[in-house]
C-alpha cells in the first residue's frame, strides 16, 4: 500500500486555488516556446483577469472524469506546473495524461517525469484504469525522452498535423499499459534496494 500516493522525490500533485492558478499560467504563457509544447494553437497571450475567470468557470464544472493538479515542488512548495487526467474512456479504463513544466529554469530536471511517475500511479493504482495515453509534438524531444523515461511506448503518428515555423511536424502518440507499468514500477523499486 501507498501511503502517500501524491508525493514523489521531487515534486508533489496538489490542488490549486484559481487566483494562484491564473496568475502562474498568465507568468508561463508569456514564454511562447512553453506555449507551443503545450498547445497545437497558435501562442496566445491572456491577462490574469481573463485566465482567473476561465480557471474559476472550468473548477466550477462537474466533471467527474478528469482529474487536475498542480505540481508543486517538495522544496518550498513552489507552483511549478500542471497535469490532468481525464478522457471519455473512463469506461473502457483508458485515460489521456497531459503535464507540464511552466518554470523555464526548471525544464530537464527531473520535475516533469517524478509529475508524470505521480500521475501514473493514481491513475493505475487509484482509478484502476488500463492504459493511459498521450500525444506530443514531433519538436519537443524533451518531452518525448520524459515520456519514454516514464514507460509511454510510441504507438503511431498524424504525419504532419502541426504547423510550426514553416514546416509541418508529425503528432505522437503513446501510451502505457497497466502491466507495463507495473514491470516498469517492480524494476525501480528492486533497483533501488541494491
Amino acid at each position: 500500500m501507498v501511503s502517500d500516493m501524491l508525493t514523489g522525490d521531487l515534486v508533489l500533485l496538489s490542488a490549486v486555488e484559481p487566483k494562484e492558478l491564473a496568475e502562474a499560467f498568465a507568468r508561463w504563457n508569456q514564454d511562447s516556446e512553453y506555449q507551443r509544447f503545450g498547445m497545437i494553437e497558435p501562442a496566445n497571450q491572456l491577462s490574469v483577469k481573463k485566465m482567473t475567470e476561465w480557471t474559476e468557470r472550468d473548477q466550477e464544472k462537474e466533471r467527474p472524469d478528469f482529474y487536475f493538479f498542480g505540481i508543486r515542488t517538495l522544496e518550498g512548495n513552489r507552483l511549478v506546473g500542471t497535469c490532468g487526467l481525464g478522457g471519455d474512456l473512463f469506461p473502457h479504463g483508458e485515460g489521456f495524461v497531459g503535464i507540464g513544466i511552466g518554470e523555464r529554469e526548471l525544464w530537464s530536471h527531473g520535475y516533469g517525469t517524478d509529475a508524470m511517475n505521480l500521475i501514473l500511479r493514481y491513475a493505475f493504482l487509484e482509478l484502476n484504469l488500463r492504459r493511459v495515453a498521450l500525444s506530443v509534438s514531433e519538436f519537443n524531444p524533451r518531452a518525448i525522452q520524459s515520456y519514454e523515461k516514464a514507460g509511454f511506448i510510441h504507438e503511431g503518428r498524424a504525419r504532419g498535423r502541426i504547423h510550426r515555423d514553416g514546416r509541418h511536424w508529425d503528432m505522437i502518440f503513446m501510451g502505457i499499459l497497466h502491466e507495463e507499468w507495473l514491470d516498469l514500477s517492480k524494476h525501480e523499486t528492486k533497483g533501488d534496494r541494491d
